[in-house]
């Protein structure tokens, strides 16, 4: 690899590094809004709605579409980060 070459992988992987740490923030935050949700849950079988997991799955592709964006990206970004948070969910419901 060139040095200019370097040089701006370099600079594109600071962007990536940047971009991460506000993904971080953006995690804290909605895990912040998950445990309220989970303390309006009342029993373990209202953890995962898949009704609404489809629901949210069909907007994403969309948005993504509209944006440009591979759509089997997002999917498999938001798919995991649901089963993520089912897993925190249901590990968190007894200590609520």
């Amino acid at each position: 690899m060139s040095p200019d070459k370097f040089k701006k992988l370099k600079k594109l992987r600071k962007n990536l590094d940047n971009l991460d740490n506000s993904l971080i923030e953006l995690i804290k935050k909605r895990t912040a809004i998950v445990d309220k949700v989970l303390e309006l849950k009342e029993y373990k079988n209202q953890i995962v709605d898949n009704k609404r997991i489809k629901i949210i799955l069909s907007q994403i592709k969309k948005k993504s579409i509209k944006k440009k964006i591979d759509p089997k990206i997002t999917k498999r970004i938001w798919l995991n980060m649901i089963r993520a948070y089912i897993d925190y969910e249901k590990r968190n419901f007894d200590k609520k």
